[in-house]
């Protein structure tokens, strides 16, 4: 159910906010053994946050978040649940602060139901690196839920809270909420702090809401946008939620990325794309095809880039101040050697060494500063484009969800599933995903918006606009297993 009809029905004490909170434990313990998307569920803590709401609401000092029952992507800090990121490294690690978006939603009146599961550090596109269990996609449980922010996506997909925050470093809202027909929002870089967020890439990493509508995402977004001391790159910049309805269709001009419409794109995700396209022309605007070259390169200048500043980031986990540390180490640096090689998985070794690697001596110029550079282009691409056009149109991932058995081997090939979003995250503009269509096996199909920085209102009034009729037409409002 749509955070609007919540709000009305608590407003209105049809439900108390302890019975909406109650609903959705219940629906949790009988569900989520199946999707796996919590890590850890709340449940008193949960309960006393709803009584605490609704004391708000009876006193009539409610906000509009006032009671809703929302989950936290596990990379996020609490202090009253643990924060592991997926990974043996943080196992039972307690955060002595929140995160900025959590403190803005605790005084808003939110309710946390608990933390969702995720791929180790936000590092992965499947959920599958969770050092803890395996998230499965509601739509079909043999199929992966995207990532890295999974289990995120699919707890809202299978109604097992109103709506979720996760974090966006290459595509890590998109994708997965693109795999599990719901919507998630990449706001502009610096419209939400990242203090208290579990680091991969700084330059990159954004946090944002996934829930059922676009409505809902600019909800949230209100709630936990604008400047913060405690975070240098957070900008001083506002959004309401009320100003996606002051954008008209009618009149825009929208782009169609052709670098993103491809062979290499599945035929079913193409004709969404075309047919949801189709109907802004519908609703009066004017569709064109734009070129950005720079996009075919976009996938190794973020992983170069995403991979040296995770490299930085990371270090701070060896087992000395915080994090896993093991038993029977010969000496110090045997101490540090065991914590790391043991408590960080695969997929993050792996992106630690390439990254030690473009920012060795000798090997700086060619890669890291090279990928800096091309990253730059990129952005001048993006802005040359929206001179054409105010809005642009592009599949959210080359696929639909994959069995597990699917996924590549080949770290390359598994990189490449991030072709669609990751220039959208290099230039640090506001991206949505939204359903647009089903492929022949029902999968969820994603149309991803694009727009100019700071332009998230107009880029939510896009997806309002089409997913309105959208659900209206042929959206599946329940997923079939439940």
């Amino acid at each position: 159910m749509k955070i609007s009809l919540l709000r009305k029905k608590l407003d209105k004490k049809e439900i108390s906010a302890v019975e909406l909170t109650e609903a959705y434990l219940n629906a949790i313990s009988k569900i989520d053994k199946k999707t796996d998307a919590y890590l850890y569920v709340d449940f008193d803590g949960s309960l006393k946050a709803a009584k605490a709401a609704q004391r708000l609401i009876d006193d009539g000092k409610s906000a509009y978040l006032t009671g809703i029952p929302i989950a936290l992507k596990d990379n996020l800090s609490t202090v009253d649940m643990p924060t592991t990121c997926s990974s043996r490294m943080l196992e039972g690690y307690i955060p002595p602060y929140d995160a900025t978006v959590v403190e803005r939603l605790r005084e808003s009146g939110a309710v946390f139901l608990g933390k969702l599961n995720l791929d180790e550090y936000a590092m992965g596109a499947s959920t599958k690196t969770s050092y803890y269990k395996k998230t499965k996609n509601p739509y079909d449980l043999a199929r992966v839920p995207g990532g890295s922010s999974g289990g995120s996506a699919a707890a809202v997909a299978a109604g097992l809270c109103a709506a979720a925050l996760g974090t966006d470093t290459g595509g890590s809202i998109r994708q997965p909420a693109s795999f599990c027909g719901v919507t998630g929002h990449r706001p502009t870089y610096g419209l939400v702090s990242r203090y208290g967020c579990i680091a991969f890439a700084s330059s990159l990493d954004q946090i944002g809401p996934i829930a059922g509508t676009a409505e809902d995402c600019a909800d949230i977004l209100e709630a936990i946008c604008g400047k913060d001391i405690r975070d240098q790159t957070s900008a001083d910049a506002s959004f309401k939620a009320a100003d996606i309805k002051k954008f008209d269709i009618k009149g825009k001009r929208i782009g169609i990325i052709s670098e993103l419409m491809s062979k290499e794109v599945d035929a079913d995700v193409v004709a969404s794309v075309q047919k949801a396209a189709g109907w802004y022309e519908k609703a009066g605007a004017q569709v064109v095809e734009v070129s950005l070259p720079m996009l075919t390169h976009a996938v190794p200048i973020y992983y170069l880039i995403s991979s040296a500043e995770a490299t930085s980031n990371l270090a701070k986990f060896d087992g000395v101040r915080y994090g896993y540390r093991p038993e029977g180490a010969q000496n110090f640096n045997d101490m540090i050697s065991k914590s790391r090689s043991e408590g960080f998985g695969w997929e993050v070794k792996r992106r630690i060494m390439l990254g030690s690697y473009a920012l060795c001596s000798g090997y700086y110029d060619d890669y890291y500063k090279r990928a800096v550079k091309l990253c730059g282009i990129i952005k001048e691409q993006y802005k040359k484009a929206f001179e054409s056009c105010d809005i642009l149109l592009s599949p959210v991932a080359p696929t639909t969800a994959y069995p597990f058995d699917d996924i590549p081997s080949d770290p390359a090939q598994m990189y490449l599933a991030d072709i669609c979003t990751v220039s959208a995250a290099l230039a640090g503009l506001p991206s949505l995903s939204t359903p647009c269509g089903y492929d022949k096996d029902g999968m969820p199909i994603g149309l991803m918006i694009t727009g100019k920085r700071f332009m998230d209102a107009e880029v939510l009034a896009f997806a309002d606009g089409f997913e309105k009729q959208f659900q209206r037409v042929e959206n599946k409002l329940y997923t079939p297993i439940f």
